[in-house]
């Protein structure tokens, strides 16, 4: 890397440091990455256009792409796809907790002038859930029939259940489409693919943004908690009243929350994953253990909104009873 960033950027980085797992060097007051430009270039430039609107707008916890000595975005280095992506270095101090920290990345991206085409999912989870649900569906069948592995054989045992849990999920999402008490929260804005918390000490990465409705990382946030062994309570209780300090959530907001909760883009993800590596034994074990953690994974889900203090008799929220 530190090849890379003198060849192809003029930059002369000496002090190695390690963010977030990720290796990258530091000069005067600015921090280097190296990421590799695995997806099409399209998604690629939306990401970063939305990237200089935050910039732009004063957020300043981004890793933000740059451009090559020859004014190109995207370098080939050693056979492979590069972009390199600058964030300003601050010694550690006073952080925002979570939840301020992502209501700050949300409330900075508001302003965006236009709907992305390649990294929007705002409005869509329905129809994006039900083309998942499809694909996934008709692979899993696919491979079933034609290759009889450890791995086909459990996703074949576990498909009942994926295809009940995410019909529910698309059911009450269509449901809560008719839902008409929302506000200015539920407008789309900058997000990130898949947020587990690590804000408030760290950067929003470049190729992690999306645009779409902040309930989205709320969600994910609360689905890393309650897959965790420990009780996730607390931490999801001060995550969203902090949150909520910064931008009050609506009746709306709580029912796309609560639909993305139902929906196991966990298990989902750990498929993906699964097929990308060919079924190996470690695919079959990651998707053993979620399966096995589903059972308190809906418990906890069963009680989300009484630990969130949220009177949905009140509300008119409706819930799966069964969870």
């Amino acid at each position: 890397m530190k090849e890379l960033l003198t060849d192809f950027y003029g930059i002369q980085a000496h002090e190695k440091i390690i963010m977030n797992g990720r290796e990258g060097f530091k000069q005067d007051n600015f921090l280097y990455f190296t990421i590799s430009a695995d997806y099409k270039e399209m998604i690629h430039m939306e990401q970063a256009a939305a990237a200089y609107f935050l910039v732009e707008n004063h957020y300043t916890k981004i890793a933000y792409p740059i451009q090559n000595v020859s004014g190109e975005w995207f370098t080939r280095y050693r056979n492979d796809h590069f972009f390199v992506v600058k964030a300003p270095f601050a010694e550690t101090g006073h952080s925002l907790s979570e939840g301020k920290a992502l209501a700050e990345l949300h409330m900075g991206g508001l302003d965006y002038p236009y709907e992305p085409q390649e990294i929007s999912s705002y409005g869509q989870w329905k129809q994006l859930w039900i083309d998942k649900l499809t694909a996934f569906e008709n692979k899993i069948v696919m491979d079933v029939n034609e290759n009889p592995t450890p791995w086909s054989k459990l996703l074949s045992d576990a498909l009942p259940y994926v295809v009940g849990i995410s019909e529910n999920a698309i059911q009450y999402m269509q449901e809560s489409e008719g839902e008409k008490r929302f506000g200015d929260v539920d407008q789309g804005t900058m997000g990130l693919r898949r947020y587990a918390g690590n804000l408030a000490d760290g950067f929003v990465w470049t190729n992690e943004l999306v645009y779409d409705h902040p309930a989205r990382d709320l969600a994910e946030y609360i689905r890393h908690r309650l897959l965790q062994v420990n009780d996730p309570v607390k931490k999801i209780r001060d995550f969203l009243n902090d949150y909520q300090e910064e931008r009050q959530l609506s009746v709306f907001s709580w029912r796309m929350i609560y639909a993305r909760l139902i929906f196991p883009i966990h298990l989902f993800d750990a498929m993906e994953r699964g097929f990308a590596k060919g079924g190996n034994d470690g695919s079959v074990l990651e998707l053993e253990e979620l399966l096995d953690r589903q059972q308190d994974y809906e418990r906890r889900l069963g009680k989300f909104f009484d630990e969130a203090g949220v009177d949905c008799e009140r509300l008119e929220i409706p819930v799966l009873h069964w969870l």
